[in-house]
């Protein structure tokens, strides 16, 4: 566990970074430090390594004070993930992810094998280990990072915007990644974001901090999204957050409709004579590629005819992926599949509305109403 006690920075020239800032990040979450430019969330993170040493106040790591123990020792138990991987441009990445167990004291052999298999862990197997940073997308690059930081193992990892350097379709991969490894290691991890999707994503706890370093508030991202507690925090958050909050309700069992499907490769006259309506859905082995307007085509259905434009929800997924598979699809109808992909039907906005709508309602026991008196 993390915990900062009234913790507060000043800079020369008197200016304040962190003011009485109090929270605890707890063992094994995630807790995402989120909020504007200059609310001190980079400064509140290198506090808890010591790369800033607080004004007043205290951090506390397993309750004791990281100010009692010896920068290098205290960094050497922390994983460290910046921005733009930091990794060192004339090593290898063996020999970058290999760099904090050799700090630690550990033999080249146990260092390397460790690297090894912290790269597989990131989905950089084989002969990756060889190249050099420069070799390497910036998402792989990333992964790089975020595997020299797990290297020794350490119980902590503090990650400052790792993922904003990347594209937006990059970074989704990285950020689904990142759950993936936290669901396998567990880690305690403070993450540092100023995009408040990631931060809901993310987070099992998201602190919003105000610009002078203040908490405003700490909550789970489903709360702090149906409860914000000022007209900061509910700013900051957007006014979609009711939409956001869908994503944090499981969809019930839809009236799924079948939906008339054909191959790759169909002729125009088959597709026409598929369904009677102006999309179809096209499947590969049972799997939504994407839909099609039969009235369009003149040639065998190739890949590059496809609509692909829908989002794919899974069945019992979130509310709000059901709802926003129905809006995207051009068809208007969101396509719905299994946990192998493969599809069980579509479903329409106003059912999932509706089913949004039950959701929030709770049912009544006419026993519970009293009846109106007489006059």
């Amino acid at each position: 566990m993390i915990r900062f006690d009234r913790v507060v920075k000043k800079f020369d020239g008197g200016s304040v970074a962190v003011d009485n800032l109090s929270f605890e990040a707890q063992r094994g979450e995630i807790t995402v430090l989120v909020g504007p430019s200059g609310c001190g969330k980079t400064t509140s993170l290198r506090m808890i390594n010591r790369m800033i040493d607080p004004t007043s106040g205290q951090i506390l790591l397993d309750e004791q004070p990281v100010g009692q123990i010896a920068p290098a020792q205290l960094r050497r138990g922390i994983g460290y993930v910046i921005q733009h991987a930091g990794l060192f441009p004339h090593r290898t990445v063996l020999d970058n992810v290999a760099t904090v167990p050799r700090l630690a004291g550990w033999s080249k052999a146990k260092a390397r094998t460790r690297a090894h298999e912290v790269l597989e862990l990131v989905g950089l197997p084989g002969d990756y280990a060889v190249r050099y940073p420069s070799q390497l997308s910036g998402g792989q690059q990333q992964r790089v990072g975020v595997a020299r930081a797990l290297a020794a193992d350490p119980s902590v990892m503090l990650m400052d915007e790792p993922f904003s350097a990347v594209d937006p379709i990059v970074r989704e991969q990285l950020q689904d990644e990142f759950l993936r490894l936290q669901r396998e290691l567990g880690k305690t991890i403070v993450f540092v974001t100023h995009d408040i999707d990631e931060a809901i994503k993310l987070g099992d706890k998201v602190a919003v901090l105000e610009v002078g370093g203040r908490l405003a508030q700490l909550a789970e991202p489903a709360y702090l999204l149906a409860h914000p507690i000022n007209d900061f925090v509910s700013d900051f958050i957007g006014r979609d957050r009711g939409y956001r909050a869908l994503a944090f309700q499981d969809a019930p069992d839809f009236p799924l409709r079948p939906e008339p499907t054909v191959e790759l490769g169909t002729t125009p006259a088959q597709a026409r004579l598929a369904t009677s309506d102006g999309w179809l859905l096209v499947v590969t082995d049972g799997r939504p590629q994407g839909w099609i307007e039969p009235q369009r085509i003149t040639v065998p259905i190739e890949s590059a005819m496809l609509h692909r434009g829908g989002t794919v929800a899974r069945n019992h997924g979130p509310l709000r992926a059901a709802l926003d598979a129905a809006l995207s699809a051009p068809s208007r109808r969101g396509v719905v599949v299994d946990d192998d992909g493969r599809l069980l039907g579509t479903v329409r906005a106003d059912e999932v509305l509706r089913a949004i709508d039950a959701a929030e309602r709770p049912a009544i026991d006419p026993a519970d109403i009293a009846p109106a008196e007489s006059p």
